[in-house]
Order: C-alpha cells, then structure tokens, then sequence
C-alpha cells in the first residue's frame, strides 16, 4: 500500500471518557485494556490504522488527573507530554454541557502551542441530540476547536467523520511503521495488561488500583504449546488473599478468562499460571517502578 500521509494524534482527556474504547475502535481490534474503573491507562499505547493512502498513529493516555503517589505523577507526566510533538489532538470528552477543571487544565496547555485541537464528544448514544448543542457551545467558549466530531466509540458511529476531519492535519511523508503493524506494545506488556483487565473487572474499591503485573514466562514449547506465568503484585497481605479468592476462587477465574482469550490471540493452547506477591507501598517505590518498566526518573 503507498502511503503518502502519515501521523500523530493523542488522544487526551479526564479518566473513564472512553479513550481506549476509542482507540481499539479505530484499530479494529483490541489494543488497549478497557474496564470501568478509573486511571486503566497507566502507559502511553500507539495504534495504527491505515485508511487509504493515510496512516494515523493514535496515542491513547493516562486521564488527567490529581496524582496521589509516584505512579500517578508518572501516569500524569505521560499525559502531559503526550500533547506535544503530535500532530493533532484530541480533547475526548463526555456530553456534559460545561467544561471541567481537568478539561480547563489541559486547553491551558493546548493554548500555548499551535497543534490543532479537536473536539471528541464521546458517548452520544447515552443522550438526546439536542442536548449535545449546550456542551458544544461551551466548548467553543473556551477554546478554539478545529473541529467538533460527536461520535459513539462504544457503537462505532462517528469514527469515520474523525478521521475525516484529522486527514487534511497529517503531514506529507512515508509511514511511521511498516504494513501489517498495529500498535507498538510489547507483547509481554499486552499480556500483563491483559491479566490486570481482568482483575480490574473483578474487584472494587482500592484494590484493582494497587496492582501490578509481571510476566515472568513467555514461551513457546515444541508442542506449539504457550507457556505463560505471571506475578500480581498488591501492597497489602489483605488485598492477596482478595486477589488469590477463597480456595483461590479468584485466580481460578482470572486464569479460565486468561486462558481463553490467549488462545483465541495465539491460535493454539496455552499454559497460563500466576501467583501473588506482596510489594508494599510499590507505587512509591522508584525501584519497584522501574521494575514494572514505570521510567519515573525524569519526573519534573
């Protein structure tokens, strides 16, 4: 295929708008991990999709928010300086007809550059037509948008008006990444975020927020058997005994949706394991974070 257009978009906004929903419906598959709890998105995730002669790389981010430890002022950095060196962004916000203080925080940044800025209105389907002409009113109060795309990333709709609209912003060039690739995450991470996805849909409160996924196996027998293990690490013996389940309910659970989803993306069997680790107070721990591949040594 001869691209002759390629670029960056980030996808920018507060925690729980639907910017990964977004991004894997853009992709046409999924590449970042969605669930209903907030802050999900603890890394930068690019991916790639090609509409005829263009190729878009979308950033999907950290939401924007009030950082409470030292994986929360990484997450808030990393949404931070994913707005600049793109070359359109995109402001996803929910149909609500006034203008946040995250949303306020970040235009302010937007403003002191000159990258085009779009407006995402998510979640359309939830509410009447009519009511999205008071957000976009708001909106356009504050600041000034190259272009407002309401749009349904849960259904689909609007997504072809977006990339409609980002086409005329990306740059004349060759690709950013070879045919055939669709995101830039390694496959270790992916499986990690893969195993916290299911634990952030099984747990509640604090608990999906303290932990962290290792992979320490990744291998493939000769029987085209897939070997994976994995670590869950936590910060409190009593959240490994909510994480591990009674008799270990739990991971049993994680490990048959682990199972059944690696299958389907590896297309043979695999032998997943995992086991759980105590890490105290990992967030704050440069060391652990590092660890866990959290580069936090260059936080301003």
């Amino acid at each position: 295929m001869n691209i002759t257009k390629s670029g960056l978009v980030a996808l920018v906004g507060r925690p729980n708008v639907g910017k990964s929903t977004l991004l894997n419906r853009l992709a046409g598959e999924k590449i970042a991990i969605v669930s209903d709890k907030p802050q999900t998105t603890r890394r930068r995730i690019s991916a790639v999709v090609v509409r005829g002669a263009c190729q878009f790389v979308f950033l999907d981010t950290p939401g924007f928010h009030k950082p409470r430890n030292r994986l929360g002022e990484y997450m808030l950095q990393v949404a931070r300086d994913s707005a600049g060196g793109v070359d359109a962004v995109a402001l996803v916000v929910e149909p609500i007809p006034r203008v946040g203080t995250p949303e306020t925080l970040l235009l302010e940044r937007l403003s002191a550059g000159d990258t085009p800025v779009l407006l995402v209105i998510n979640k359309v389907d939830t509410v009447p037509k009519a009511s999205l002409l008071p957000v976009i009113e708001a909106y356009r109060q504050a600041f000034r948008f190259a272009a407002v795309v309401p749009l349904s990333a849960r259904e689909g709709d609007g997504t072809d008006l977006l990339l409609n609209e980002l086409e005329p912003l990306l740059p004349e060039g060759p690709p950013l990444y070879p045919e055939g690739q669709v995101t830039d995450q390694p496959e270790r991470e992916l499986i990690a975020e893969l195993v916290r996805e299911k634990l952030l849909n099984h747990l509640d409160k604090e608990v999906p927020h303290g932990v962290a996924v290792m992979v320490d196996t990744l291998r493939e027998r000769e029987n085209k058997l897939v070997e994976i293990s994995v670590t869950i690490l936590c910060e409190k013996e009593s959240h490994k005994g909510i994480l591990i389940g009674k008799r270990g309910a739990m991971l049993k659970t994680v490990g048959e949706e682990m199972r059944a989803e690696l299958e389907e993306m590896y297309e043979g069997p695999v032998l997943f394991q995992s086991w759980v680790k105590v890490r105290a107070d990992w967030r704050n721990n440069p060391g652990q974070l590092h660890n866990l591949g959290f580069d936090t040594g260059a936080l301003k």
